[in-house]
């Protein structure tokens, strides 16, 4: 789903869709308290749109780890790494600024089928009875998100960099988080 921030997509629809993607999503969780991962870019509706998605979450009683601001790659990837039920990235990818969208992701950090996709849109606005005292879910944030990713990039390489200049432009995009702390933490690979 995407569209300009504020007017297409409110944070009223962003909670009642992560409502929704909750029910659908957290089926599969076998009995524990299901687990979802969430990212988003660094567009400033992103904040808004992020503690929407987050209440909506909880308040069904899914657990919910917040990654900041990565590049979908990395939350689709840590969605897999953290065994997480399902992932949820804020991002409007190329579109303008004014824009955002939320893209959910399956177990495993996988592309949600076109039917899973449509059974979300079916639930949303199908009154739901929320999670209430120890029912609702826990919000905590993964310190070690940037990193967890950084090294799964780098370990996919199939040869060392050393020797090479290399001249990445982050401009202000998701991945602008994750190449400067890479080089300031252990220089370039």
């Amino acid at each position: 789903m995407r569209g300009v921030a504020g007017r297409d997509l409110t944070a009223s629809l962003a909670l009642d869709l992560s409502i929704a993607a909750a029910r659908v999503l957290s089926e599969r969780a076998g009995g524990r308290r299901p687990l979802a991962v969430v990212g988003r870019d660094p567009r400033s509706s992103g904040e808004f749109l992020e503690a929407a998605v987050v209440a909506g979450l909880a308040s069904t009683g899914v657990d919910v780890v917040r990654v900041g601001v990565l590049p979908t790659p990395a939350v689709a990837f840590l969605t897999g790494e953290l065994d997480a039920d399902f992932g949820v990235m804020l991002s409007a990818s190329h579109n303008p600024a004014p824009d955002n969208g939320i893209k959910f992701f399956a177990r495993g950090g996988q592309k949600l089928e076109d039917a899973r996709e449509d059974e979300i849109e079916g639930m949303l606005g199908v009154p739901s009875t929320p999670a209430v005292g120890d029912g609702v879910g826990r919000v905590t944030d993964a310190a070690d998100g940037v990193e967890r990713y950084v090294e799964h990039v780098l370990a996919s390489l199939p040869h060392r960099l050393d020797g090479l200049r290399v001249v990445v432009d982050c401009a202000n995009g998701a991945s602008s988080t994750v190449r400067p702390r890479r080089c300031a933490a252990r220089g370039p690979r």
